[in-house]
C-alpha cells in the first residue's frame, strides 16, 4: 500500500535564548552532591554496598538449579580440561615452573567467581599476560646471575625461586592498581584503548609468544634477553642455532601440533553433533606423557617435579615494588582491557550488564590474593571463554567448577605429568595462538574502512615488536592520544546553505542544491571549540566568509587615524585668538571643504560679523551663535571618525550583513573559547556584520553565563534555539538596508 504524501504546515514564533528560557521556565539545575552519600551510614546503605562489591550474593540465591546447573557443570569441566594444559604451558611463558600455572588457574578463578559480574569469561592464565610477566622475570632475574662458578651451569632452583618471588610481587602490585582504580570508578580508562590498538598489541604479543616458544620446539638453549630489540635478537639467535636442533624434540612438537590441529578441525566439523568439544589438549598431554614415561624420549626436556598440595601464603617483598611499578601498571591496564572487552561482547550477546568498575575490583582481588599464594598476574582467555559459552555455561558457577577441578589436579593428579615434554606444551601454546595471529587480516579490512585506525594498528604492532611489551604499549597509547589531538585540531569547517523548501541547512560544498541565504553567512565546525583549536576556528571562519577581515579592519583603522590627525591639525590652526590691546579681534576659521576667512568686529555695542562666504556672498550672524556652531562642529568632527562607515571611507563592504555561528557541536566552554567568541563579535562588528549564535545546548549556555560572556553588547537575544530562527531574525533585522519581505516569507 502506497503512502500518500501529506503537506504539513507548522508555525511557531522565533525563539532566542531569553524567550526560550521564559517559555520553558528555566531554572538553575539542582546540584547532586554525590560525595555526601559516601559518608552516610545506615543498614540499607551497608547492605547495598555489600551487594555492589560482592555480586555473588545478588544472583546466587536466585540461581535456577534445574535449568542451569547441568550446563554450568559441563562447561566447567570443559574449561578445566583446557585450563590444565594451558596453565602448565603459560607458566613457561612467564619463566616459572609449570606448577605455578596450576596455582594461577585455581586461586584467581575462585576469587572472580565471588566478585565478578561477567557470566561467561574464563579468568586464568593468558598468553599475552604470561609473556609480559616473562619479560619482567627474565630481565630482573636472568640466567647469567645464577651461574655456578664450579661448572658454569645455571642454578635452576635459585633462579626459579627468585622469579617466583618477582612474579608474585608483580601480581600483588597489579591487583593493588586494579582495585584502586576500580574503587575510584576509573573503569572508563579502557575507553582510551581503542579496538585497533588492543588488536595490534595482542597480535604483536602473539608473535612474541611464538618466537619465545621456538627454543622449546627445536630443543635449543638460548640466552635470555630483554629490553628493546630483544625479540629481533632472539629470532636471529634461533636462526643461527638451527643446526643444533634436537631431532627428537622437534618431532615431538610437530606430532603434538598436528594432533591438536586435527582435533580442532574435527571439532569444527562435528560441532553440531558433539555435546562438548573433544579435549584435544588433554588427550595430547596424556598421550605424550604416557609415551615419554613408557619408552623414554632421549634428549627431550620434560616438565620435571610437580609437587602435590598447595603452597602456604607468602607476603611479597616491598623492596621489589619500586622496580616493578611501571610494568605492573601496564599489565594491570592490558589485563583489564582484554577482560572487559570480552565481557562486554558476551553481555551484549546474552542481554545482561557488566560493571566495568566492579570488573576492575574483581580482577584486582584475583591478582592480589593470587599473588599472596605465589600466582602470577592473570586475565581472561579468549579461547576458554568461547568454550565456556558454547558448551552451555550460564553463570560464574562454571568458573568455580573449573577451579575445583584444577584443585583436585593440584592435590592428587599433578605428579602424573612430571614426564610431560616441554615441546608438547610449546605446541599447545603455538596452536592456541591461531586466533590472535588471524588478526593480521585486520590490515585488509582497516585499509578499506579507516586508514587512521590502520595507522594505529601498525604503529602499535611495530612499536611492540621492536620495543618490547611495556614500552610498546606506552608508545601506542601516546600515538593514539596524539592522533586524537590532531583530529580535534583538524575538524571539518563548512558554510551552510538552506535545502529547498525546508528549514534544514547543509554544507554547500557537499549538497549542490543547498543555497546560501542572501546577506547571511552560516558557519559550522564539526567539533567543539576549545583552547587547542580556537585559533584555527577563527582563522577558518574568516577564510570561509570570503572577506579578509583583519586587513579590512587594519585599513579602516588606518584611514580613521589619518582623518583624526588631519582634524587635529585643522583644529590647531583655527583656534580663537584674542588680542587685549586691539578692540577688534580677528578670528580665522576654516571650513573642512574650502578655506574661508572670517572677520569678527567686537564693539561695546552691537556685534557685527563679517565673513567671506565660500561662494563669494557675505553672511552676518551673531558672535555667540557662530562660536557655538564652531564648537559644536568641532565635537561632531571629533566623533565623525568613530562613526564612519566602510562606504564613507571608500572600503569594500562584505556581501553579507549577518553571520550565524552554528554551535550545535559545542560540548563545553573554556576561557579561550569565551575570548575567541568575543573576538569574533568584535571583529565582525568592526566591518558592519552582526553576529548571532544558534543551537547551543543548555550546559553550554550555563557555562557562557558563568564566564560572564553576556553583557551590554552581547545579550541572549544574539543566541537562538535553532539556525533557522537565527536566519529569519537576521533577515528581519539587517544591520544595513532593508530586506525583501518576500525573502523572509519564503524562508
Amino acid at each position: 500500500m502506497e503512502l500518500r504524501r501529506r503537506d504539513y504546515h507548522v508555525e511557531r514564533p522565533l525563539l532566542n535564548q531569553e524567550q526560550l528560557e521564559e517559555l520553558g521556565n528555566r531554572g538553575s539545575a539542582t546540584g547532586t552532591w554525590q560525595w555526601r552519600n559516601w559518608f552516610r551510614c545506615s543498614r540499607a546503605r551497608a547492605y547495598a554496598l555489600l551487594l555492589q562489591y560482592l555480586p555473588v550474593l545478588t544472583w546466587l540465591p536466585q540461581y535456577p538449579v534445574r535449568e542451569w546447573l547441568l550446563g554450568d557443570l559441563l562447561s566447567g569441566l570443559s574449561v578445566a580440561i583446557m585450563q590444565l594444559p594451558q596453565g602448565l604451558a603459560y607458566a613457561l611463558l612467564a619463566g616459572l615452573p609449570p606448577v605455578f600455572g596450576l596455582y594461577s588457574s585455581f586461586y584467581p578463578v575462585f576469587i572472580y567467581f565471588l566478585f565478578g559480574t561477567s557470566r561467561h569469561i574464563s579468568v586464568g592464565t593468558f598468553a599475552v599476560m604470561s609473556v609480559m610477566v616473562g619479560s619482567v622475570t627474565e630481565s630482573l632475574a636472568p640466567d647469567e646471575d645464577f651461574l655456578q662458578a664450579s661448572n658454569s651451569t645455571v642454578d635452576v632452583a635459585a633462579r626459579d625461586a627468585r622469579r617466583v618471588q618477582l612474579a608474585s610481587a608483580l601480581s600483588v602490585l597489579v591487583g593493588l592498581f586494579q582495585v584502586g582504580l576500580g574503587l575510584v570508578h576509573f573503569g572508563f580508562v579502557v575507553t582510551y584503548l581503542s579496538e585497533p590498538l588492543v588488536r595490534g598489541y595482542t597480535t604483536a604479543a602473539s608473535v612474541q609468544v611464538f618466537i619465545s616458544q621456538l627454543k622449546y620446539v627445536f630443543g635449543l638453549h638460548l640466552s635470555s634477553r630483554s629490553g628493546p630489540l630483544s625479540l629481533i635478537y632472539t629470532a636471529l639467535e634461533v636462526c643461527w642455532n638451527l643446526p643444533k636442533t634436537v631431532v627428537n624434540t622437534l618431532v615431538t612438537a610437530v606430532v603434538a601440533g598436528l594432533v591438536l590441529v586435527l582435533v580442532k578441525l574435527l571439532n569444527n566439523k562435528l560441532q553440531k553433533h558433539l555435546p562438548v568439544p573433544l579435549p584435544g589438549e588433554l588427550l595430547t598431554l596424556i598421550g605424550a606423557t604416557g609415551i615419554s614415561y613408557g619408552i623414554g624420549l632421549n634428549e627431550v626436556d620434560v616438565v620435571g617435579r610437580i609437587p602435590a598440595g598447595l603452597v602456604p601464603p607468602v607476603a611479597p617483598s616491598p623492596q621489589l615494588f619500586a622496580r616493578l611499578v611501571g610494568n605492573a601498571f601496564a599489565i594491570a591496564v592490558v589485563g583489564f582491557a582484554i577482560a572487559i572487552s570480552l565481557g562486554k561482547i558476551f553481555a551484549l550477546r546474552h542481554g545482561y550488564r557488566v560493571d566495568s568498575n566492579q570488573e576492575l575490583v574483581a580482577l584486582g582481588l584475583s591478582n592480589f590474593i593470587g599473588g599472596i599464594f605465589q600466582c602470577f598476574p592473570v586475565s581472561c582467555s579468549m579461547s576458554r571463554s568461547l568454550v565456556q559459552e558454547s558448551t552451555g555455561g550460564n553463570t560464574q558457577v562454571a568458573g568455580a567448577i573449573s577451579s575445583l577441578f584444577i584443585l583436585i589436579i593440584i592435590l592428587k593428579l599433578g605428579e602424573l605429568f612430571q614426564d610431560l615434554p616441554k615441546a608438547v606444551l610449546a605446541a599447545v601454546i603455538i596452536v592456541n595462538l591461531k586466533g590472535m595471529l588471524m588478526q593480521f587480516t585486520d590490515l585488509c579490512s582497516l585499509w578499506k574502512t579507516n586508514r587512521v585506525d590502520l595507522l594505529i594498528w601498525l604503529v602499535t604492532f611495530v612499536a611492540t615488536i621492536l620495543l618490547n611489551l611495556d614500552l610498546g604499549l606506552a608508545v601506542a597509547i601516546a600515538f593514539s592520544m596524539l592522533l586524537v589531538v590532531v583530529r580535534i585540531q583538524l575538524p571539518h569547517y563548512s558554510v551552510l546553505g538552506q535545502m529547498p523548501d525546508t528549514d534544514v541547512y547543509r554544507d554547500v560544498a557537499e549538497y549542490s542544491e543547498a543555497r546560501e541565504v542572501p546577506g547571511v553567512k552560516i558557519f559550522r565546525s564539526s567539533t567543539t571549540m576549545f583552547f587547542a583549536n580556537a585559533e584555527l576556528y577563527g582563522d577558518a571562519l574568516k577564510q570561509r566568509c570570503g572577506v579578509d577581515v583583519d586587513r579590512l579592519i587594519s585599513q579602516k583603522k588606518k584611514l580613521l587615524r589619518r582623518q583624526e590627525l588631519k582634524l587635529k591639525r585643522l583644529q590647531k590652526g583655527n583656534k580663537l585668538v584674542k588680542k587685549p590691546s586691539d578692540p577688534v579681534t580677528h578670528i580665522r576659521s576654516s571650513s573642512h571643504i574650502k578655506d574661508t576667512s572670517i572677520s569678527i568686529n567686537v564693539n561695546t555695542g552691537i556685534t557685527n560679523i563679517e565673513s567671506n562666504d565660500v561662494e563669494g556672498s557675505n553672511v552676518k550672524v551673531s558672535a555667540e551663535n557662530e562660536l557655538e556652531d564652531i564648537a559644536a562642529g568641532d565635537q561632531e568632527d571629533a566623533k565623525a571618525p568613530a562613526m564612519s562607515s566602510l562606504k564613507a571611507l571608500g572600503l569594500p563592504q562584505p556581501d553579507f550583513h549577518s553571520l550565524i555561528l552554528d554551535l550545535g557541536t559545542l560540548s563545553f566552554v573554556d576561557t579561550v573559547c569565551l575570548k575567541s567568541l568575543k573576538n569574533i563579535f568584535r571583529d565582525f562588528r568592526e566591518i558592519e556584520v552582526e553576529v548571532y549564535m544558534a543551537a547551543c545546548h543548555s550546559p553550554v549556555v550555563s557555562q557562557l553565563e558563568a564566564g560572564h560572556f553576556f553583557d551590554a553588547s552581547i545579550t541572549k537575544q544574539h543566541l537562538f534555539a535553532s539556525v533557522h530562527d537565527a536566519v529569519i531574525f537576521a533577515l528581519q533585522h539587517p544591520r544595513s538596508g532593508p530586506v525583501s519581505p518576500a525573502l523572509v516569507t519564503k524562508l
